[in-house]
Parts: C-alpha cells; sequence; structure tokens
C-alpha cells in the first residue's frame, strides 16, 4: 500500500499558523489535496491534537499526532505519536520548560486551542516560538522514542532553527527520519533516510512538499517502520 504523507503542518495554535488553519480545515484540505497521512506539529505544545484526532477521522485520513520541539540548542525537531494524549503529555513537558515570556497577540499572533465543533476553549500564554525548552536534541530524541514516537529533527537546512544552522553539523544520533526542503542535501546524513513537508502555517500550502510510504498496512507502527527503514520516495 502506497500513502502520500505531510508530517509536518501547523494550525491556529501557532503564533505563525494562519487563524483559517483549525484542525478540521487542515484535515479537509489535506483530503482534498491527496494527502493520506498528515500530523499536526504546532511549536512547542500540543493542545489541538485532540480536535485533530477527531477532524482526521471525520475527513477520512490518517492522523499522526506531534509538537515541533525548540531544543535547547535552537534547533527545531519533530516529534510524533500515535496518540493525542501522548503528545499533549509530551507537550507539557516542553511548555513547563520554554524559556521564553508572554505571548502579544497583536505583536506575534494568536495562540488559541479548539474542541471539537471548533469553539475556542483557550489561549496558550507563553510565546511559542519566542524561547527555547530546557531539553537538548538528544535528550528529547530519548524522551520521543521512550513513548514509541517518532523523532525527526526538522528542515535541517533550512539558514534557521536548523541543525545546520545552529551546528552546523548532524549529530551521529537514532533519529527516525531528517527532515529536508530541498535536495539534494546540502549535508552529510550519515545513512539516515530523509523526507520532505510542507511545514504549512497556510491551507493553500498544505502537501506542497510530501513524500510516500510503501506500507503493508495503515497503521502507526507500520507507518513508523516504514520511514526508519527508509521505504519512501518523495514526490
Amino acid at each position: 500500500m502506497k500513502v502520500r504523507c505531510d508530517l509536518h503542518i501547523h494550525s491556529c495554535l501557532s503564533p505563525c499558523g494562519d487563524l483559517e488553519m483549525s484542525p478540521n480545515a487542515i484535515a479537509q484540505e489535506a483530503k482534498k489535496r491527496g494527502l493520506d497521512v498528515i500530523a499536526l506539529t504546532d511549536h512547542n505544545t500540543a493542545l489541538n491534537t485532540p480536535a485533530f484526532m477527531t477532524a482526521c477521522n471525520k475527513a477520512g485520513i490518517f492522523g499522526i499526532y506531534g509538537i515541533e520541539i525548540t531544543s535547547s540548542e535552537e534547533a527545531h525537531v519533530l516529534a510524533l505519536f500515535k496518540k493525542p494524549e501522548t503528545a499533549v503529555e509530551m507537550g507539557k513537558l516542553v511548555y513547563k520548560s520554554l524559556l521564553s515570556g508572554k505571548n502579544d497577540p497583536e505583536k506575534w499572533g494568536d495562540q488559541v486551542y479548539l474542541d471539537d465543533d471548533e469553539n475556542i476553549i483557550g489561549e496558550v500564554e507563553k510565546y511559542l516560538t519566542g524561547g527555547a525548552s530546557i531539553y537538548s536534541i538528544s535528550e528529547l530524541l530519548e524522551m520521543t522514542l521512550k513513548r514509541d514516537g517518532i523523532f525527526i529533527p526538522a528542515h535541517i537546512d533550512k539558514p534557521q532553527f536548523s541543525i545546520k544552522s545552529q551546528l552546523g553539523f548532524l549529530p551521529d544520533e537514532e533519529y527516525s527520519a531528517i527532515g529536508l526542503t530541498k535536495l539534494p542535501p546540502i549535508m552529510e546524513l550519515k545513512g539516515k533516510p530523509f523526507i520532505t513537508n510542507s511545514d504549512a502555517h497556510y491551507l493553500h500550502n498544505i502537501g506542497d512538499r510530501s513524500f510516500t510510504l510503501d506500507i503493508e498496512d495503515l497503521s502507526f507502527s507500520h507507518i513508523k517502520e516504514a520511514i526508519v527503514r527508509g521505504k519512501i520516495t518523495i514526490n
């Protein structure tokens, strides 16, 4: 079975995400664009993942529940999980450790999370992209794999908030895969598989970059296995 995936999408909870990026709108747009598997990965919190699960089920698309975490090195990494409860629990640890001040919605954007009916049920106080967590890349990797998650350094070839910009080299760790924005890779990947994702902040960007997996069955465990084994085709 071949499935098309985009595992890096932001909702209205990320201050840089458009307010139209509700979990329901994301799932519906992804379905329209021919995606089979999508992940919600807001900055340093996962509070929109419960509503995202409902939205994906309604749209008939496979949802993965994640976070884009700012490591202590100020590099962005993706932690992806099977269940929203796991993502929310991990997100609480990350948010508590986040070294940033209070968000200013007029300056940086709203940070709202929704219920299944798209009602706003809360707003996050800390500025989600304004500082790093206390956890290193290595520690975040361990925390993610301990929870049976998928760990992917995000957009490592970007000029900021990436492994390239912050470290200049890829530490040799047991990453599930590496996230790229351009091909061919501009860094030595040390034999790790790589994927491309949209990093969408607006509906019209969902699926702009994607990849296809060859899997035996549409389940989180088979998706994880296919990524780790490199059964990937870049679209």
